[in-house]
């Protein structure tokens, strides 16, 4: 079950006795444990009716315990265990799992990673399990978009690609910023580039967004006029994160080489991409042979290598960005 579909049911008021939440995305998971705790207790009950326990503190016989007992103020309780993966085994759950207390909603928070498939198998009683999976980077401007609608708020795939380049793939941050910026605007806005400028500080010049257009499309001129920016800039362009960029360019602009077709929906399938951003690649596609790109790919390997003091003991990332630059574009 995805987790949107859970916080409907909990909407609904359909609660599961038991909600277990793992996986490596720690966003969704504190968004359903929050969420469910909104909407079971008010507020006026929450100093009586919501228990938190963390795993690292306490054992599993203390939490069934605290779930044995019932409500004070409302007709629910909510017993949120975080950190549940510091838990050793789940012997108590299983065994409460099959005759729960139905006055209580028991939510584990389980992240870093997947809950053994045989405790899984085994906890099959009134239990509501939700795996939260990493987004690929290429999924985060896609969901970007998404959670701007749902603030009743508008976005470009270009912005979402801006905006996506310059967080990170931390999407408790990219939904903070979004949430800031759904308190600023009107309803139904659009997040333009000048919007994300002034409201978040990403230039909508000086971007990763425009380094890699420009570098796909061999404008030496604007290409070293980011890079310059970029370099007087470090602190507000790691280096590590523009390798990161590039590398990801030219992995898509290689996987062009490889696409059945050369249909811009065929190539944007191939190598899993919004088909906004396939133009971008095939002409980067027009660019580089597959020889170059396997030479930059190289040289992206020892830049990254350099920006972590291998070889290198003095040079500015800033300074390591511009002989990189350099040879991709010579």
């Amino acid at each position: 079950m995805n987790h949107q579909l859970i916080i409907k049911n909990i909407a609904k008021g359909s609660y599961s006795p038991i909600y277990f939440l793992h996986g490596q995305e720690p966003y969704f998971i504190d968004l359903i444990e929050k969420f469910a705790t909104s909407k079971i207790i008010t507020e006026a009950a929450r100093d009586f009716d919501q228990n938190i326990i963390y795993g690292k503190d306490t054992d599993l016989q203390t939490v069934i315990n605290s779930a044995k007992r019932f409500p004070m103020m409302g007709s629910h309780q909510v017993v949120s265990v975080r950190e549940a993966q510091n838990f050793k085994n789940f012997d108590e759950l299983i065994h409460y799992s099959k005759n729960p207390q139905e006055q209580t909603i028991l939510v584990f928070s389980y992240k870093g990673k997947k809950l053994d498939a045989r405790i899984i198998k085994k906890l099959n009683q009134n239990v509501e399990f939700f795996e939260s999976k990493k987004l690929y980077d290429n999924q985060i401007p896609g969901w970007i978009i998404t959670q701007v609608q749902s603030e009743h708020l508008k976005i470009s795939e270009k912005s979402a690609f801006i905006l996506s380049e310059f967080l990170g793939n931390d999407l408790a941050k990219v939904a903070n910023e979004i949430k800031k910026l759904s308190i600023s605007l009107p309803k139904n806005s659009e997040i333009t580039p000048e919007i994300i400028e002034k409201n978040i500080g990403i230039s909508k010049d000086y971007n990763i967004f425009e380094l890699s257009t420009a570098i796909a499309n061999r404008d030496i001129l604007k290409a070293n006029r980011i890079v310059n920016h970029f370099a007087a800039n470090e602190k507000n362009y790691p280096l590590v994160l523009t390798l990161s960029s590039l590398y990801r360019l030219f992995s898509k602009i290689m996987g062009c080489y490889f696409s059945p077709s050369n249909q811009p929906d065929i190539i944007a399938k191939t190598i899993g991409v919004n088909l906004f951003f396939v133009k971008d690649y095939v002409n980067g596609k027009r660019n580089y042979t597959k020889r170059q790109i396997f030479t930059i790919i190289k040289h992206l390997s020892d830049y990254d290598l350099k920006s972590k003091g291998y070889g290198n003991s003095s040079t500015s990332d800033g300074e390591l960005l511009k002989e990189l630059v350099f040879k991709i574009l010579h």
